[in-house]
């Protein structure tokens, strides 16, 4: 059995290290997990609501100490971490509340010939064994966004988080148990690489959801077979700046959505239409307010940008960086480099056709490109795959419907980033930023299916 060793990214210190499951262990958790079933399916409603209300309430108490170790495994600054832990809980209250409100309906027959006397009542039922992965940016508050919803609905969750993630996935796990979710509905399992694929092909598993790279998507469909498959994959989302826009707010927002958790989202603006009226005040904007950031320790309260999650990832941002500039794009501010933080850079003169550019990059880099008419930013938008969310700055009705109606993107947020996401909405893109949708609502739905008694 081999180990895995947790690093802190901002100082390469010594955080933990844990055992990988082998395949006894593996197999011991998917009996377990597909053996339980019918006890977790049976779990009324209120109780479960009362579990995860509980599980809320703890998540808030133990907020300190979950944020703390959420910054010493993923260089987080602390602020975020909080906001996550905070955001966490509020997941698990919604789902509570949307724990007591699945509901079916009856449905008449006889609006057809030959079906008179007959009603169709139809249900939800639990698909089974939710196999949930996780990824590292947001470990507490998507491990949340999975395994909430899927409790909710009745299943049983083999949750595999990041292995950078471990020891706050195993808090997270305790405090499900202490709320009173019972063990043998949701076990943390953290295998190796190599295990994963007879995981994903094993029949007592019944649903993969997944948060993660595209690449990992597609090994996990060829696997899959026709198990249900829920993906939130990623991101090149836009921020469009339009000349009406209030630019203090969009420079604002642009900087918390791009350059928070280093760039490392799926759904932060990686690229910014900005319209030509206002470019250059923007950009003067952009760098005043850029230079303000407090860059460095991620345990303290004031840091705005701490490292990326490990040499590698900060390695191939500024690797793309470079290549952007030796293809003709400009740098504006930026481009410095500190064991894994990368200082926030701005560029302009990019093109569509830079790696930086039409691949999600994850890092604090924001690419400028200005635009005169609106028709421009959509079909470059729409000629990329990834199309989860989007953002525009303005009070133009024209513009907002027209872009409600032609972006191919899964939301389309007004004076708002394209990372803005409310637990109880439907979140989830197109193309290839994912499968199905996340929101608690929508999570228990997905994670379910529909059941007719006719009679």
């Amino acid at each position: 059995m081999s180990k895995c060793t947790i690093l802190n990214p901002y100082d390469n210190s010594f955080i933990g290290e844990f055992d990988y499951c082998n395949k006894k262990i593996i197999e011991s958790n998917l009996k377990t997990l597909f053996t339980a079933r019918a006890m977790t399916k049976n779990i009324p409603a209120f109780k479960k609501a009362q579990i995860l209300e509980k599980l809320s309430q703890l998540v808030e108490k133990n907020k300190v100490e979950i944020a703390t170790l959420i910054t010493k495994e993923v260089g987080k600054p602390i602020k975020e971490s909080l906001a996550e832990v905070t955001r966490a809980a509020s997941v698990a209250l919604c789902a509570s509340h949307e724990s007591r409100r699945i509901e079916g309906e009856i449905l008449d027959c006889d609006a057809y010939s030959d079906m008179q006397g007959k009603q169709c009542h139809v249900t939800w039922a639990p698909l089974g064994v939710i196999l949930a992965i996780t990824p590292f940016n947001f470990p507490f508050n998507l491990a949340m966004h999975k395994i909430a919803p899927a409790f909710a609905a009745g299943n049983t969750i083999f949750f595999k988080p990041g292995p950078q993630n471990y020891l706050s996935s195993k808090l997270l796990v305790e405090l499900c148990y202490q709320a009173g979710m019972p063990q043998e509905s949701l076990i943390l399992s953290c295998p190796e690489i190599a295990e994963m694929e007879d995981i994903i092909k094993d029949k007592r598993i019944s649903c993969v959801n997944f948060t993660g790279g595209l690449l990992a998507a597609k090994i996990i469909a060829r696997h899959a077979g026709f198990k249900k498959m829920i993906m939130e994959l990623g991101g090149n989302d836009p921020l469009i700046v339009m000349d009406d826009a209030d630019l203090d707010l969009a420079v604002t927002t642009a900087i918390a959505q791009r350059f928070g958790t280093a760039g490392q989202k799926c759904n932060a603006c990686k690229k910014l239409f900005i319209h030509k009226k206002v470019y250059d005040a923007f950009k003067e904007l952009l760098i005043s307010k850029t230079k303000k950031l407090a860059i460095g320790d991620p345990s303290k309260e004031s840091t705005d940008l701490g490292p990326l999650i490990n040499t590698k990832a900060a390695d191939e941002v500024e690797s793309r960086i470079k290549s952007a500039l030796k293809d003709g794009a400009t740098l504006i501010y930026g481009n410095e480099r500190d064991g894994n933080i990368l200082a926030p850079t701005i560029l302009e003169n990019v093109r569509s056709d830079m790696e930086l550019v039409a691949e999600e990059t994850f890092g604090p880099v924001i690419p400028l490109f200005q635009f005169s008419a609106i028709d421009e930013v959509i079909d470059e938008v729409n000629r990329s795959p990834y199309s989860l969310q989007s953002g525009v700055m303005t009070n133009n009705l024209n513009i907002i419907k027209k872009l409600q109606n032609a972006l191919e993107v899964g939301s389309i947020n007004v004076n708002a980033g394209p990372g803005f996401r409310a637990d109880h909405m439907p979140f989830g893109g197109v193309k290839e930023s994912g499968i199905g949708k996340e929101g608690l609502r929508y999570a228990i739905r997905e994670m379910s299916y529909q059941k007719n008694l006719i009679f």
